[in-house]
Parts: structure tokens; sequence; C-alpha cells
């Protein structure tokens, strides 16, 4: 896999696994007009191993909205972004469509993302998704930890929502 690739795929990863997870206002009141904010940390274990870091925003549902990724100084590094018709991850000026949310973050991690249930979690709800289990014991101080058991390659995704 050439490095423009990897990186690629790793900044894709990590967008959709947030977006899927969300960005989040105070997690003790209800998101506005959907929209989420905070840090995300997704490890896979993939070989070789995967491990990226961003700031998200995340705007939107299940069925349509946008997950951009920032660098520590605040750059979009990557957008997310999908709907009924599809998806399409944009890097600075190169664009990739996808014929869905689950076909993109399939691309990217091995594995569709269960887009549903993480916008439940942002909200402190927990939603079952297979192969995969959450943490919500966090949620009143903005902690989300979920883990994909199956099918492989294992992920753990971290976030940290902003007040």
């Amino acid at each position: 896999m050439s490095p423009l690739r990897a990186a690629c795929q790793r900044a894709l990863t990590a967008a959709l696994l947030a977006g899927l997870i969300g960005c989040a206002t105070p997690p003790a009141s209800a998101p506005q007009d959907n929209f989420w904010s905070g840090r995300l940390a997704l490890n896979i274990a993939a070989e070789p191993p995967q491990a990226m870091s961003a700031a998200f925003e995340l705007r939107g549902d299940a069925r349509a909205g946008e997950l951009a990724l920032m660098s520590p100084l605040g750059q979009t590094v990557a957008v997310a972004r999908w709907s009924a018709t599809g998806a399409e991850l944009q890097q600075g000026q190169h664009r990739a469509p996808y014929a869905s949310m689950d076909d993109l973050t399939e691309q990217l991690t091995g594995a569709a993302l269960p887009l549903p249930a993480l916008f439940q979690w942002l909200r402190g709800h927990p939603a079952q998704a297979p192969g995969w289990s959450v943490d919500l014991g966090g949620h009143a101080d903005g902690r989300i930890m979920a883990q994909r058991q199956s099918p492989p390659p294992r992920a753990e995704l971290r976030i940290r929502l902003q007040p």
C-alpha cells in the first residue's frame, strides 16, 4: 500500500469513526441541532497496527451528515459526508465517492461501522450493534469508549466530547 493511500485510509477511518461516534456538546443535555465536537482516538489491531487521533466536528444523524477531522492546530484534514444517495471522503482537493457510509467505513476499517448505534451512544443510549460493545460509564463526563470484536480487525474507539 502506498504511503499516500495509507495516510488517506487512516484519515478516513478516523473521520468515519468520529463521525459515527461523533462530537458533542455537553452530554447532560441534548445536542444542539445534531452537532457534536471533541477529540477521538482510534486503534485498529490490523497488520500493521493503526492508531490515530484527531479533533472532530460531527453534524447530522445516521441518515445524512458530515464529519470533519482536524489537526492539533485546527486545520481540517478530512471531511466525510453521507446521505441516502451515497458517501464521500474529501481530503484537500481529492474526493473519493462511495455507495454508502457502510462501504466507506468498511474500506477504511475492514468492517462497516454501526452509524445508527453511534449516534445513540453520543446521546448516552446503550444501543446494540453486532460485534460492538460500548462503555457509556463516562458519558456524563463526555467520554465514550466502544470496541469492535468482530469481524476482524478488532478496533477501539475513544471519544472525548467538548462541553
